[in-house]
């Protein structure tokens, strides 16, 4: 017997999301709006199914009825998620070209990062030059305490929101260098604040440094951070807080550009 767990098994989907979704973007391509027998017969529906997928995306947000046309028409929800995606977009282009001016001052791996569900997701980089190369592909992931990233975001912080953060998720130690206590963060947090910038001393991946600085918004919160990584052989601890001011001159830059202020760094 064919149902959803058959489909989900052989494909890896769940086929009333996949109707949900083509349901939606029909109605993308109908600014006035579009009736039920029109919708069901493009998504090769029955009208029973896409009424019932049109009531649920009603009951969220993602399409509106209108009674006095019978139409139906994409909801505000949809926007919604639409603009966050632009915003997201928006960032990622921006930010590209510090990037590439932070990759090439540096000659090592720039990454832009964001915070998400207690990690630090990667969302864009500008590979270095070198052959061997740092490199965590838009897309990864690493706990917040172990990334130069995380920790350059969590550090704009009030205490209070870093300790509910770690309550929460937990610190992760991966190697030796990883920090394994709240005193151990809120010391670190401590430096971080007074320097402007975050490291990574090989606290996720042994043999890897990164150093990392907070990027701000035009509404003043920090919108994620921007870091250079290397082997660990290239960047030296002797060499770090000379390239922890570097990303935090360029992240400046970039917060000025979306048009945020990064708070003055202590004398």
């Amino acid at each position: 017997m064919w149902n959803e767990s058959t489909q989900m098994e052989k494909t890896g989907t769940v086929q009333a999301v996949e109707r949900a979704l083509t349901l939606l973007e029909l109605l993308a391509g109908f600014p006035q709006g579009a009736r039920l027998t029109l919708l069901a017969k493009r998504a090769g529906l029955a009208p029973s199914t896409a009424h019932r997928l049109l009531t649920t995306l009603e009951r969220r947000g993602f399409a509106q009825f209108d009674p006095a046309g019978s139409r139906w028409r994409v909801g505000r929800r949809a926007f919604t998620v639409g603009v966050a995606f632009t915003r997201w977009q928006s960032f990622i282009t921006a930010a590209t070209p510090f990037l590439r001016r932070l990759r090439d001052l540096s000659h090592e791996t720039a990454n832009l990062g964001v915070l998400e569900d207690g990690e630090v997701i990667t969302v864009a980089q500008v590979e270095s030059r070198e052959i061997i190369r740092a490199i965590a592909s838009p897309g990864g992931r690493a706990p917040v305490m172990n990334s130069g990233m995380g920790k350059a975001i969590v550090a704009t912080w009030p205490d209070e929101a870093i300790e509910a953060f770690i309550h929460r998720h937990g610190l992760h130690p991966v190697t030796r260098h990883s920090l394994t206590t709240l005193t151990e963060v809120m010391a670190e947090i401590a430096l971080i604040r007074r320097r402007g910038y975050a490291f990574d001393d090989e606290e996720f991946i042994y043999g890897m440094r990164c150093a990392a600085a907070a990027v701000w918004d035009h509404s003043g919160q920090p919108v994620g951070a921007i870091s250079v990584s290397a082997l660990a052989s290239r960047l030296p601890v002797a060499g770090m807080a000379e390239m922890g001011k570097a990303v935090r001159g360029v992240a400046g830059e970039l917060s000025l550009t979306m048009g945020g202020k990064p708070p003055p760094i202590p004398a």
